[in-house]
């Protein structure tokens, strides 16, 4: 039956509550909230049991969207249920007063990059960096196993409380992280043979043998990847490892490609790419951005990609002056050298005038 979100939004907490005391967990608050995180915002319901600190935080829309779209109501809360419950039970045991002791949660600190655009709201409550059209955003990762994964956003009011200063969280980011989280950069071939296998990659004409020409970036457990790009050393690091300057295609949140720049690349075609793959394949929330990025290994410098190909055209422009100048020189020198050639010789001059040895002039 057709219900608005409000009516919607009632019944569900109350059936989900229900749902929750079936399975034995009887003493819950439950709450709803708008929340934002990176590149959503959404109103969520949060369940948290009693006499505890920490709870199960998810999208309320999202289950809305679900009954909208034809799907049956109860077991969309079934579902809401399950999670709640399952998320309860694996809940990680988290020391929340370790959260205002910085000596304790620096250790914790990584990195992550978001588009600036996207995550204003965000960034307005957090201490970040800029990277371009991109910001460098922090985490304390409270547990990483198979089982469980749990981390928190760094904010400006928790510095606050810990008496951090961004410089200082930068600093400390910048030395942990590429030690908790560190880069792997892998060829696209070898991907595609560890998905496959070697026999069917061969099967499929893929060229094993052959160099690569593109290569993912990310971290080990391939949450929050695209991070790397903050990393001190990452642009020297993949320089290296594709043989000279490259592009950046930002794949998602979680991962990067890299493209060398081989002169075989064109950025409007690299750009079109990054479009139809984020508007077809990549959900909204694990968007990094539509642009595509240059590393200039000689400049050692990391730009958006039309910085850098204005920056060639510039290059180019100016050598083709520098060329026409050095052109416009010889040819002075030419003429110069042309115009004495034609002219007669000192004797020739002196016979003219009358001269000639031990004679006077006329």
């Amino acid at each position: 039956e057709n219900m608005d979100y409000e009516n919607f939004k009632e019944n569900f907490i109350e059936d989900v509550r229900k749902g929750l005391y079936e399975r034995g967990i009887e003493d819950v608050n439950i709450t709803t909230q708008q929340t934002t995180k990176l590149n959503e915002s959404y109103e969520s319901i949060a369940i948290t049991p009693e006499g505890s600190n920490i709870g199960i935080n998810t999208s309320l829309e999202m289950f809305f969207r679900a009954v909208e779209d034809g799907q049956d109501y109860n077991e969309v809360v079934q579902r809401a249920v399950n999670t709640f419950a399952d998320g309860i039970e694996q809940t990680p045991s988290i020391d929340v007063s370790s959260l205002t002791d910085y000596s304790q949660m620096k250790d914790k600190l990584v990195m992550e990059v978001v588009g600036t655009d996207t995550n204003k709201t965000l960034l307005s409550d957090v201490p970040h960096k800029d990277m371009e059209d991109l910001s460098v955003v922090y985490r304390f990762v409270m547990e990483n196993n198979e089982d469980s994964r749990a981390s928190i956003v760094v904010t400006k009011h928790m510095l606050d409380v810990m008496g951090v200063n961004p410089e200082q969280l930068h600093a400390d980011a910048m030395e942990n992280a590429p030690q908790l989280k560190p880069v792997v950069i892998t060829g696209m071939n070898e991907i595609m043979v560890e998905m496959m296998g070697r026999e069917e990659a061969e099967m499929m004409g893929i060229p094993l043998d052959e160099e690569d020409h593109m290569f993912v970036a990310t971290v080990p457990d391939k949450i929050h990847g695209a991070g790397v790009l903050a990393y001190e050393n990452f642009m020297e690091e993949a320089a290296e490892r594709v043989g000279g300057s490259f592009f950046i295609l930002p794949s998602s949140l979680h991962e990067i490609l890299i493209i060398p720049d081989d002169g075989n690349a064109d950025l409007h075609e690299l750009e079109s790419m990054v479009r139809e793959v984020n508007s077809t394949q990549v959900a909204p929330e694990e968007r990094l951005s539509d642009n595509v990025y240059h590393y200039d290994a000689q400049e050692k410098l990391f730009e958006l990609g039309e910085k850098f190909v204005e920056r060639q055209n510039e290059k180019e422009a100016a050598m083709e002056e520098k060329k026409a100048d050095k052109e416009s020189v010889l040819g002075d020198l030419k003429a110069k050298k042309d115009e004495v050639a034609k002219q007669p010789k000192k004797e020739a001059v002196e016979k003219l005038a009358g001269k000639d040895k031990g004679g006077e002039a006329i």
